[in-house]
């Protein structure tokens, strides 16, 4: 019994092949019957081997001819398809392909970016710290000043004002109570292209007091000859007739005044975690509180502190702790003033926030000037510059003379940026 329609299985001359069926979501065009290229099977079922001339697919993704695409009945040909040639069409299975990632432009963006937030937070650093700089010193009302040099100059204070310390930090730091506040330390730092200079100026220093405006009252003081000790100056009327008195007995133009007390000092050593010193020779102080043992060691800031007041271990000398002056300012000024410091905001900020809120400077000082100064006590310390005392010839009621010759062969070489090639015989 033959279940089959008529016109199929036998393969007779009325038998026609079968008509393209319709694929789910793909419609197939008809394939024309003088194109086609079947043949029977052995149940006479008409086979289309998918080699003609009209094909519906093209060959997706290289395939070989004949190997039907997923989901397809028919075979790809040789010729154009719905879709395109080597494409999918929708309902086959596949996703249309994504282009590949541009990834020179996500760099660009991403470094932009990058740049923008870096741009960013240095200025915000900048306006930070620069609202914090107390500007306090007017050096437009230092009359009488000499003419200005090629180098750069800085004097540099350290006082003994206890602004900012508790009772119990006054105790842990041996500062005492006393009320106002003196010059501890005073150095000239000269930032010259032939090479830095620091010299560092005894507060035993014998200076005469030239005429003067006052810094608080505008009035005129005429000079009498009067001679004292230098750090009499400072305390007489401030830093204004400090710079006044330097410049009268040297001849050397002071370009910007930077002073900082007791405790700025110990909080930006504590700050950066301490400093590293070699000490040559160990030595006790019960003044100061100093207690050290030779070799190298890191300092924190009371340390540091009783290391830079020391007097009374070297005989009472105030050339011997000038010297250690100068060699832990530059210590500080070398950790203070690298990468690490700079470019670690959990390094910078406390950095600044401990020095800036005690730091005293002149009112034409920016941030610009102040980073010189410290890269310019640095270089000092690696060897590009010379750190000395200001030539001293004798003593006179226990006051230290300066050697004439000497410094003011100094000062023109400053004031020439010539390298310095005087020398210091204390």
């Amino acid at each position: 019994m033959n279940d089959w329609p008529d016109g199929y299985g036998r393969g007779g001359q009325g038998a026609e092949p079968e008509g393209p069926r319709a694929m789910r979501h793909v419609q197939r065009r008809p394939v024309p019957q003088q194109q086609s290229q079947g043949y029977e099977d052995s149940y006479g079922t008409p086979y289309d081997s998918g080699y003609n001339t009209g094909q519906v697919y093209g060959n997706p993704a290289g395939r070989h001819p004949g190997h039907a695409a997923p989901g397809a009945h028919g075979g790809g040909g040789h010729g154009g398809d719905a879709y395109g040639d080597g494409g999918y069409g929708p309902g086959d299975g596949y996703a249309p392909r994504r282009p590949a990632p541009d990834w020179r432009r996500r760099f660009k963006v991403g470094f932009i970016c990058v740049l923008v937030i870096a741009l960013g937070v240095s200025i915000g650093t900048y306006f930070w710290a620069d609202s914090k700089v107390r500007r306090e010193v007017d050096l437009s009302k230092v009359i009488e000043r000499p003419e200005e040099g090629e180098c750069t100059t800085y004097l540099i204070v350290g006082s003994d004002s206890r602004e900012g310390l508790s009772d119990e930090d006054k105790k842990k730091l041996h500062t005492g109570s006393a009320e106002g506040k003196r010059t501890d330390s005073m150095m000239i730092l000269a930032a010259c292209g032939s090479g830095n200079t620091m010299v560092s100026l005894p507060r035993d220093s014998d200076v005469e007091i030239p005429s003067f405006v006052g810094s608080q009252s505008g009035k005129t003081y005429k000079g009498t000859g009067r001679r004292v000790k230098l750090n009499a100056a400072y305390a007489e009327d401030g830093p204004e007739l400090l710079v006044r008195t330097v410049e009268y007995n040297t001849g050397l133009r002071i370009d910007h005044y930077a002073e900082i007390g007791f405790a700025g000092f110990a909080n930006i050593v504590d700050a950066l975690g301490g400093v590293e010193m070699d000490i040559p020779k160990a030595f006790k102080d019960k003044n100061s509180g100093a207690d050290f043992q030779a070799g190298k060691q890191t300092l924190d800031g009371e340390q540091a502190l009783a290391f830079v007041r020391t007097r009374y271990a070297f005989a009472g000398s105030d050339l011997d702790r000038t010297k250690n002056q100068q060699k832990f300012l530059a210590a500080l000024a070398n950790q203070a003033a690298t990468p690490g410091t700079i470019l670690n905001p959990f390094q910078l900020y406390p950095t600044l926030g401990a020095g800036l809120d005690t730091l005293i400077v002149d009112k034409d000082m920016s941030l610009f000037d102040l980073g010189e100064m410290f890269f310019a006590m640095k270089s000092v310390n690696g060897g590009n510059g010379k750190s000395m005392n200001i030539p001293i010839s004798g003593s006179r009621g226990g006051n230290l003379v300066w050697d004439k010759d000497k410094v003011k062969q100094l000062v023109d070489q400053i004031k020439n940026d010539e390298r310095v090639t005087v020398t210091s015989d204390r």
